[in-house]
C-alpha cells in the first residue's frame, strides 16, 4: 500500500490548480468542469498527487488562520533563496525566515495566494527520490 493523494477543500480549485501548475512544475492529471470541480495535480516525478475541489459537504477552511506547522505542502528545492524570491514574485508571501538546521538542511514557510502553507525543503541528503 502507498499514499495516492492528499485532498483539500478550497474556494477556487481551478485558480489554485493553475497557480501550482505554473509555479511548482505540477501538472493536472484529471479534472472536472462540474461541481465539485475536482482537480488532481501530480508532482514533477509523477509519484505524488494533490486533490483539490470545492465540495459543499465539507468546510472550506481559512487556511491562513492556521499556523504553518498545523499542515503544509512541502516541496524539495535545490536553491532555497532563489525559490523563495521566485515564488514571492508569483504571488506567494513569506511566513517566517529560513530555518537553518544543525544537520545543514534549510526549511522555510510561505503562503500561496489563498493562504495555504507551503514549506520549501533544501536537504543535505534527500529523504526520497
Amino acid at each position: 500500500m502507498r499514499l495516492e493523494h492528499i485532498a483539500f477543500n478550497v474556494s477556487d480549485p481551478a485558480a489554485l490548480a493553475a497557480w501550482y501548475v505554473a509555479n511548482f512544475d505540477m501538472k493536472i492529471v484529471r479534472s472536472f468542469d462540474e461541481p465539485p470541480y475536482i482537480h488532481f495535480l501530480s508532482d514533477s516525478a509523477g509519484k505524488s498527487l494533490i486533490e483539490i475541489y470545492s465540495n459543499p459537504l465539507g468546510e472550506i477552511l481559512n487556511y491562513g488562520d492556521h499556523h504553518a506547522v498545523t499542515y503544509h505542502l512541502a516541496f524539495a528545492v535545490d536553491d532555497m533563496e532563489a525559490e523563495r524570491r521566485r515564488l514571492v514574485a508569483a504571488g506567494a508571501t513569506l511566513d517566517g525566515e529560513i530555518d537553518h538546521r544543525a544537520n545543514g538542511d534549510k526549511l522555510a514557510f510561505l503562503r500561496d495566494p489563498w493562504g495555504c502553507a507551503i514549506q520549501l525543503v533544501q536537504r543535505v541528503q534527500r529523504m526520497i527520490d
